[in-house]
């Protein structure tokens, strides 16, 4: 059988295994050098004007920030229903509760129109999710939320290095930003994750939380040249630091994201061109002049494509091509639909777009070969050839 093409595959470089492998010799293997040095890179890419926190997964940025937002029991916290599980369940982490709204047609993101209606007393935050490395309309949902006095943090796992309007996710007025550098993202450091913040007590707070609630880091503890061995727990933090492993990792990828994006840029671009005539609706583009870091590309099987969502999956399968879904939208899960008595008829575009999407191979290390190969299976999945 012709070699597998995975839906997802990280490029990792000799830089960042010379890197791991000096941090392992170095006797430093936790939080350390090498994860100061990462959070200040992440500061200089983004803009000097932010502060970073590196975390060991994006789910610990969500966790963290929403904590130093001080949302607790009783809050609501407005997301979308269309996202990976993690960004709802840090809201009942703390207690308060999700309040989810439909998805833009359009974009694939949190839908603005929708969220004015559920704002109540008790609202608090709204998490906008960019959907696979798209923008959402950042504009319209910081002026609604500045209308209300609503904190912003957006879930920015699928969107480094995206813009809106023309500005990097990371540098709007959003009062946090969180990004993931999980396995399949469009930067990698296998797992670990990054809270970015113009608010110096909010960053504060993070790093406090992030490791305990232990009032000095232990990097600072071992290294001083004086006595330091004294520490205080002044909150009930948690054990969400980055390894300077995986920071070492980070250290390299960072420097070449831009290029991972035109990589993933150029495939999305071919794929444009191969299906545009297919009985396939393409994903959603960014706005002009804007960059989509195309962490995913999704397509949705249109109406006259003669095939399920399902059997085309297994076809592509079959011709060794994998390939996912993003996302089982919340309101199908149990404990989402049970607790907060969740139906499909609330969320018609989420789960329009579930029931035709599919997520195909779109990857940095992806050859001129493997882009063919995916092409020519979805073409003869669709009996297109």
């Amino acid at each position: 059988m012709t070699d597998f093409i995975p839906f997802a595959l990280p490029s990792i470089g000799e830089e960042e295994i010379s890197e791991v492998v000096d941090s392992l010799r170095s006797g430093w293997i936790t939080t350390g050098p090498k994860a100061q040095l990462f959070e200040k890179n992440f500061v200089e890419f983004l803009d000097d004007g932010l502060e970073a926190v590196a975390v060991n997964s994006a789910t610990a940025g969500l966790h963290l920030g929403l904590e130093a937002l001080n949302i607790g029991p009783g809050d609501e916290v407005i997301t979308t229903t269309h996202t990976f599980t993690a960004t709802a369940e840090v809201i009942r982490y703390l207690g308060a509760n999700p309040i989810f709204v439909d998805i833009n047609t359009e974009t694939f993101c949190i839908d603005v129109d929708a969220i004015e209606a559920v704002i109540s007393h008790r609202t608090k935050a709204i998490i906008p999710v960019h959907f696979g490395g798209r923008s959402a309309d950042m504009n319209a949902l910081l002026t609604l939320a500045k209308k209300h006095s609503l904190y912003v943090m957006e879930d920015a796992a699928h969107a480094l290095p995206t813009t809106s309007d023309g500005k990097l996710i990371g540098t709007l007025e959003s009062d946090i930003t969180i990004f993931s550098f999980y396995a399949n993202k469009t930067m990698t450091t296998g797992e670990g994750g990054m809270l970015v913040t113009r608010n110096p007590e909010i960053a504060k707070r993070a790093r406090l939380m992030r490791l305990h609630g232990i009032n000095k880091d232990a990097f600072d503890r071992y290294t001083s040249k004086i006595p330091s061995w004294y520490y205080e727990v002044v909150a009930p933090g948690f054990k969400y630091n980055m390894t300077d492993i995986a920071a070492a990792i980070g250290i390299h990828q960072l420097n070449k994201v831009r290029r991972f994006q035109a990589d993933r840029a150029r495939i999305a671009d071919i794929y444009d061109q191969e299906f545009q005539h297919l009985p396939i609706i393409l994903p959603p583009k960014s706005d002009q002049g804007d960059i989509h870091s195309w962490h995913l590309y999704v397509i949705q099987l249109a109406s006259n494509a003669n095939i399920d969502r399902d059997t085309f999956i297994e076809k592509m399968f079959a011709q060794g091509i994998g390939c996912s879904v993003h996302y089982v939208p919340l309101h199908l899960h149990p404990y989402w639909k049970n607790t907060y008595n969740l139906l499909p008829s609330m969320f018609p575009v989420s789960q329009m777009v579930y029931e035709r999407c599919v997520s195909l191979p779109i990857y940095s290390k992806m050859t001129d070969e493997d882009i063919t190969r995916v092409v020519v299976s979805v073409k003869a999945a669709l009996h297109c050839l």
